[in-house]
């Protein structure tokens, strides 16, 4: 049996980038001629993209858990690593999407929306692209930056124009089947609709969609019966339609009591306030119910709302609601301002901003910046190259100045990253960055507990 799920929690991960390749060229006569090493693939993003023929968020409830593909290591001769494929996650129209703390991230309206919601981790640099005057043959290469990861909820609120509202059995499913090509199902017990029904509307030159949720019931807002899951596809409504079963039979009900009951849930719901309603009496082709439309239709025009006594089954009055409607979306969206074009704001970066910053704990040092945090899950920390590697772009982009500036001395703990999981390095400010690395490659003599520097050395 399908079921309708419109809350779910999706655990996603983008892919890693592929590591970088360290090799050296090998030809007939010409044993070492230089670093090929390619450069890893950039691994795989996470997409969200909106999809009209999807309309529930049933398969990520089964199925939770989602992983991009990770970028190929570089290979020698230059051979670059493939990209990792990207994962596209296909979501129904009117998708929202926030962490796990509530805190907004986007909104997915429209067929074709695209978002990405994790980028992939960037491949690691081949030893061919670390060469340069002083690294002639570098002995290594970068490791690709793991992907992001991250929880986040998903919830659908339908994207509909009209909105039918009611208690129970008050004919819902049978207006939207008599009014579109939608076929609910339609019985006369409570909460036989389960689902939201959305119908497509073509009337004149009207055309629009009508979303028949699922009944409501004293104490909806706070949990009670169905009320409370659904609630939250009325949002995107531009009308709300009270369908009111005027011929019902229960005790302490009639038109108007029904109308004040689900009035007080909406406004219990909050945020729906500034829609206009329209009351539609129900089931007027039973006598019953047409005697005590007439009663009552006087009482609702004196509220300032516009009322319809209308027919599922005949079709009586149907057609001048329809058009009624069709006519106040049209005055609504020309009303209504347009929403403001997309604008792109660029933010440049500071003349001072160094693209990190340094925190003194105690006897503890916390650096934190994109830049010194992506290098140090780059560096390969068995290869001493690559460690002195690291330390060279550290003390260039003014890491090792800032932890003087601070007070730290020999030995002192620096932390890059946070303090839960950031990588920690007894700090040795006596290393000379950019000094040129002699002996085997894979090896930095600066790395050496009985290397002592030159004047020369000190000079550079």
């Amino acid at each position: 049996m399908t079921t309708f799920v419109d809350r779910v929690v999706l655990h996603v991960s983008a892919g890693k980038g592929g590591d970088g390749c360290t090799s050296v060229k090998r030809e007939k006569f010409r044993p070492l001629a230089g670093p090929d090493g390619g450069n890893g693939g950039r691994g795989g993003d996470v997409i969200l993209d909106v999809d009209t023929s999807v309309n529930t968020l049933i398969e990520f409830h089964h199925r939770p858990h989602y992983q991009a593909t990770n970028g190929k290591a570089g290979q020698g001769d230059f051979k670059a690593g493939s990209d990792g494929g990207d994962l596209i996650l296909k979501v129904p129209d009117g998708t929202l999407v926030t962490n796990t703390d509530g805190e907004f991230i986007i909104d997915l309206v429209g067929a074709g929306t695209r978002y990405v919601l994790l980028q992939g981790g960037r491949g690691g640099l081949g030893n061919a692209a670390l060469s340069s005057s002083r690294r002639k043959a570098p002995g290594f290469s970068l490791k690709g930056e793991p992907g992001s990861s991250g929880e986040f909820v998903l919830e659908l609120k339908s994207v509909a124009d009209v909105a039918l509202v009611g208690f129970p059995s008050a004919g819902k499913s049978s207006l939207i089947a008599s009014a579109s090509a939608a076929r609910p199902k339609i019985a006369d017990y409570p909460f036989t609709t389960l689902v939201p029904n959305l119908g497509v509307v073509s009337v004149d030159s009207y055309s629009y969609t009508i979303a028949d949720v699922p009944g409501l019931i004293p104490g909806a807002s706070e949990g009670k019966g169905l009320g409370l899951e659904f609630l939250r596809h009325i949002e995107r409504c531009a009308v709300l339609v009270h369908l009111i079963d005027t011929p019902t039979i229960e005790p302490n009900r009639d038109p108007i009591a029904d109308y004040e009951v689900i009035e007080a849930e909406l406004n219990a719901y909050g945020g729906l306030e500034d829609k206009p309603r329209v009351i539609v009496l129900h089931k007027v082709d039973i006598p019953d119910g047409a005697v005590l439309a007439d009663l009552v239709e006087s009482k609702f025009k004196e509220l300032g709302l516009r009322v319809f006594k209308v027919s599922s089954v005949t079709k009586e009055g149907l057609r001048e609601l329809l058009l009624t409607l069709g006519e106040m979306l049209t005055q609504l969206k020309a009303t209504t301002p347009s929403a403001a074009r997309t604008r792109i704001v660029i933010r440049p970066q500071a003349v001072d901003d160094t693209g990190f910053s340094v925190k003194r704990l105690g006897d503890r040092f916390i650096v934190r910046g994109a830049r010194p945090e992506r290098w140090v899950k780059q560096t390969d920390f068995t290869n001493e190259e690559a460690v002195g590697y690291l330390a060279d772009r550290l003390a260039r982009l003014g890491v090792e100045a800032e932890l003087t500036k601070l007070g730290a001395t020999p030995g002192a703990e620096v932390v890059i990253g946070t303090e839960q999981d950031g990588v920690v390095f007894d700090w040795v400010p006596s290393i000379i960055a950019g000094e040129p690395t002699a002996g085997p490659r894979g090896t930095d003599r600066r790395l050496d507990e009985s290397f002592e520097y030159d004047e020369d050395d000190l000079d550079e």
